[in-house]
């Protein structure tokens, strides 16, 4: 038999253990999904935007691989952390561990002001209103959205989600599991205007079209684009000249705005907008303004394309209002103790998912997911990603399985003070959610913390 520990619930880790249990070279396998959390999918269920809930559907088909018999979800287990179990232990239960782990950390701005109050990661915004038990009480329900203004400085999926949660109405979210606390905090916010800015052209920004044309969808909202902007962008001004064939979602990207610049788009066209969505271009931050010891703006400098498809300052600088700031440029992987690293990277080092430990493959570690290849691509390219891992692992396994492995791994983890959450536990949490739900007049609401969570995955008689 073949034992395997995945680390990490996520798509990259519940794709890993679907290949290990679709292969057919080694027909007796056991696959262990650890999670640091007592609940599995991941970001799917602390990532995705609450109201896309095509997307966060995708729980369905890793539940399917979590309930096989040769699968065992272990909950409420860290990882390299000085409350959990260590690589090195691991590498003596199981014959084989896959690192799943991601890239939990954000990428700053490294610019001034960027630690004062009202400047956050969008990160934090979506873990709060994503019920992430790691938030707690966090500031957004107290302060944060009192400002009538919002940056969101990125022009990805993840600053096009934040902006729309900023500017749909709580009515609309009541269907959703967002959690209590950020419900009622996102019925009284004040905000009214956000302003989604990246440093260079929208030929540049990175969401994708079915998520720019969900922000001209919202009710009560309308969605502007300064003309001037976008005519500076080659790819924008004359798409037939510009340089190579822009990619298919590119030239949608370019056709959406053009029609919010003709004069915006209103989700609402029975009245007045309630919010005002702003979508600026070739501004890159360059200070966090303060005013009576909080964020009052930011100071961007205007950028220019400078005809090698990057961007350079023009000397020129605007400054936007705001109390409320949310950077969303991109994620870092964590080092996990134990572990190699790469700094500049922040990935492990690995040659096609095996990790490498000075510049050699380490017999039975291996990675998968944005930790092995850093922050880039969708959801789906975590199955490619994750069958290349296996694959190594399998050719591997004819030496792996000389190694000896303990027969009960759980209980191992058990005896050293652990106390996992298995798959009946997180059955637990489910029918709590959903209990939870129905004496609010909702569908399942999320519980947001530790305890919480906890304790219901105990009351498993529930």
């Amino acid at each position: 038999m073949l034992s395997v520990a995945v680390v990490g619930s996520g798509p990259s880790g519940v794709y890993t253990a679907q290949a290990l249990l679709q292969q057919s070279l080694v027909p007796d396998v056991r696959v262990h999904v650890l999670d640091r959390l007592p609940t599995p999918y991941g970001l799917v269920r602390y990532g995705v935007a609450p109201d896309h809930e095509k997307i966060k559907s995708l729980q369905n088909s890793l539940r399917a691989v979590l309930e096989d018999d040769r699968v065992t979800f272990v909950g409420n287990v860290g990882v390299g952390g000085p409350d959990g179990v260590s690589p090195a232990r691991l590498a003596e239960l199981y014959h084989a561990v896959v690192y799943c782990v991601g890239a939990s950390a954000d990428r700053a701005l490294s610019v001034p002001g960027e630690g004062l109050p009202g400047s956050y990661s969008a990160t934090r915004f979506v873990s709060w209103y994503s019920a992430h038990p790691d938030s707690g009480a966090d500031p957004f329900a107290r302060d944060a959205l009192e400002a009538r203004s919002a940056v969101v400085i990125g022009v990805g999926n993840v600053a096009v989600d934040v902006a729309r949660i900023l500017a749909r109405g709580a009515g609309e979210l009541r269907r959703t599991d967002v959690p209590r606390a950020a419900l009622g905090a996102l019925e009284r916010s004040r905000v009214r205007d956000v302003h989604i800015v990246g440093r260079r052209g929208p030929s540049r920004a990175r969401f994708t079209t079915k998520e720019l044309r969900e922000l001209g969808a919202l009710p009560g909202a309308r969605v502007t684009v300064d003309p001037a902007e976008l005519a500076l962008d080659p790819a924008y001004a004359a798409p037939e000249e510009a340089p190579g064939t822009l990619p298919a979602v590119v030239r949608r990207n370019l056709e959406v705005l053009r029609g919010w610049s003709a004069g915006g788009a209103a989700g609402d066209a029975s009245g007045a907008a309630v919010r005002r969505i702003r979508l600026r271009f070739f501004l890159r931050p360059v200070e966090l303004l303060e005013r009576a010891g909080r964020v009052a703006g930011v100071r961007f400098a205007r950028t220019a394309p400078d005809g090698t498809g990057g961007v350079q300052d023009t000397g020129a600088y605007e400054d936007i209002e705001a109390g409320l700031v949310l950077r969303a440029v991109g994620y870092r992987g964590v080092e996990l103790p134990g572990l190699p690293f790469d700094p500049v990277r922040g990935t492990v080092p690995h040659a096609a998912g095996r990790v490498l430990r000075d510049g050699s493959p380490s017999p039975g570690e291996y990675v998968a997911g944005w930790i092995k290849r850093g922050p880039t691509g969708v959801i789906g390219s975590n199955r490619s990603c994750a069958k290349e891992t296996v694959a190594s692992l399998l050719a591997d396994a004819p030496a792996l399985t000389r190694r000896r492995a303990a027969d009960d791994p759980l209980a191992a983890l058990r005896r050293s003070g652990l106390r996992p959450v298995e798959w009946d536990g997180w059955l637990s949490i489910e029918r709590a959610e959903a209990e939870l739900g129905r004496s609010l007049g909702r569908g399942p609401v999320k519980i947001p913390d530790w305890p919480g969570l906890l304790a219901a995955a105990r009351d498993e008689d529930r």
